[in-house]
């Protein structure tokens, strides 16, 4: 039987309490979804770029300089820690990656130093010659890629500018009074910078061999009594040899150079705004054949993580882009949108 619900006074029916009792419930439903789903605000990207002035520019080394980096009006500057480095967007268009150096705690001033490389592409060279006291200069980050972990002790080894990122983990590790040592390698005291600051800290903690008064470094003998943590940064060659002979403990290192390529196979690349074929050697990277061509083509860190040489692949066997740098061909051919 079906129940018809009486009319209110004013001739309107009354509610069914079972629809009443659906509708307060699915509104509820309805309230708590709003409740737990966030309004996103608009996202905007995040520029982290800085412009700079060059306060004051040393000579540290034979061929090497260091810049201190402002702002204009003296703010206050992004933080860092030992490992970080800066993008320089140098005046030219290039970028080239420059560890810091200085102290952590300053927080109204960056340091860089640079050696200036006779091969190295153009960028040190710039930094030598274009920028002086009083320029303006765009840089980006601080970023980290070599970063400095607590541990038991450290063996810290750094070959000639790569005392770059070394400097700042070693007063790290006096400040905290962890158990360190010092093992830093180059061709002479004259090429070797930052003796003055390093002089400062205990001797007993810190070696300097040079290669005129001890000869060429064995990297079995630097890593003897390695401890629990070692920390490299150096030349290519220095690198590889501590790598091979590293037996116990953790490795960390940082590259200034582009790693050797291994069981590279040769391969063609089509520029597809010039329509210029370049053969690529097994031996060799695709940017290093770019470069011969296209000078200008970008590029910074030369070991895949920074993506400044990333460019489009418009043809051949790989993914939609490629870091020149590091990336290469099976063979075959690629056109690349450059």
């Amino acid at each position: 039987m079906t129940s018809r619900i009486p009319p209110d006074l004013r001739g309107r029916r009354s509610r069914d309490p079972f629809w009443v009792a659906v509708s307060a419930l699915f509104h509820g439903i309805h309230r708590v979804r709003s409740l737990r789903t966030p309004v996103l605000p608009n996202i905007r990207p995040v520029d982290r770029s800085l412009t700079l002035v060059v306060r004051e520019v040393r000579r540290e080394a034979v061929d090497v300089i260091s810049l201190r980096l402002a702002a204009s009006d003296g703010g206050v500057l992004p933080t860092w820690q030992p490992g970080c480095h800066l993008d320089l967007l140098l005046p030219s268009g290039r970028r080239r990656q420059y560890s810091l150096c200085g102290d952590p705690a300053d927080r109204r001033s960056y340091r860089v130093a640079v050696r200036r490389l006779p091969d190295g592409g153009g960028g040190s060279a710039e930094v030598h010659e274009e920028l002086a006291e009083g320029s303006t200069i765009k840089v980006q980050g601080p970023r980290n890629a070599f970063p400095f972990l607590a541990s038991e002790s450290y063996l810290f080894l750094a070959g000639g500018i790569g005392i770059t990122p070394i400097l700042p983990m070693v007063k790290a590790a006096e400040r905290i009074g962890a158990d360190w040592r010092l093992i830093y390698t180059g061709r002479s005291r004259a090429t070797l910078p930052f003796l003055d600051e390093l002089a400062e800290l205990p001797s007993s903690r810190v070696e300097i061999r040079t290669d005129d008064e001890h000869g060429p470094p064995d990297c079995a003998d630097l890593l003897r009594d390695a401890g629990t943590s070692v920390y490299c940064c150096g030349p290519a060659g220095m690198i590889d040899g501590v790598r091979a002979a590293f037996s116990a403990g953790t490795l960390h290192y940082e590259r200034f150079t582009p790693p050797p390529i291994v069981d590279g196979r040769p391969f063609q690349i089509e520029l597809a705004r010039t329509g210029a074929v370049i053969d690529v050697p097994a031996d060799r990277s695709a940017l290093e054949a770019i470069k011969e061509v296209l000078p200008s083509v970008a590029y910074s860190c030369r070991q895949g993580f920074c993506g400044t040489c990333r460019v489009g692949v418009l043809d051949g066997t790989a993914d939609d882009s490629m870091l020149i740098c590091v990336s290469r061909a099976q063979g075959g051919r690629l056109t690349l949108d450059l």
